[in-house]
């Protein structure tokens, strides 16, 4: 199974989301993209049900945010995982959020992001990462949300797709969905 992880506010009604299911749904394979709870505790025991429940191989793709928890969930269960222009060190990064309103880009609900989001953040914190060939970087260097740069270091051998131009949102991710699903 395909288990695809989208970022910080966003949903399973994302772009990525949307292409990969009608991709895999084209071809008979499993994917899902639920959409996440907002505090990572609730989204990690949401996907460690749906990795238990699988009756297939999971294989992770996050997004951001996504890769974060996908990193995490990899470590965690021996998976190979995909890491879509993914954030490194978002408990770092996120800090400056604490206290303030967040907005769901799809479907506009909100909630404030506090110390308890932060919190549970820094305790799925991966220092490192292990057999860096589950581990799969596509990233677009023209990301002017997170720099690709940090991410290629953390994934350090670990196989790496660095693409001139595009954005956050990955612009060519229907052109890799074969080779993700082979990886």
């Amino acid at each position: 199974m395909l288990l695809y992880l989208h970022g910080f506010n966003s949903s399973a009604q994302s772009g990525k989301a949307r292409q990969l299911l009608a991709w895999a749904n084209e071809r008979g394979l499993a994917a899902q993209c639920p959409d996440l709870p907002v505090r990572p505790a609730a989204a990690m025991a949401l996907c460690e049900r749906l990795i238990a429940g699988s009756a297939t191989p999971v294989t992770l793709i996050g997004s951001s945010l996504g890769g974060y928890y996908a990193t995490w969930l990899a470590e965690r269960h021996g998976l190979k995982a995909v890491l879509v222009n993914p954030c490194v060190a978002c408990d770092e990064k996120l800090v400056r959020e604490v206290g303030r309103t967040q907005t769901n880009w799809h479907d506009g609900s909100e909630y404030v992001f506090g110390p308890e989001h932060l919190a549970e953040l820094q305790a799925l914190k991966i220092a490192a990462i292990t057999r860096p060939e589950r581990y799969w970087l596509l990233a677009e260097k023209g990301d002017s949300v997170l720099d690709y740069r940090e991410a290629a270091a953390y994934f350090s051998g670990g196989r790496q797709t660095l693409l001139e131009g595009g954005d956050h949102g990955f612009t060519r991710f229907a052109d890799y969905l074969s080779q993700i699903a082979e990886f």
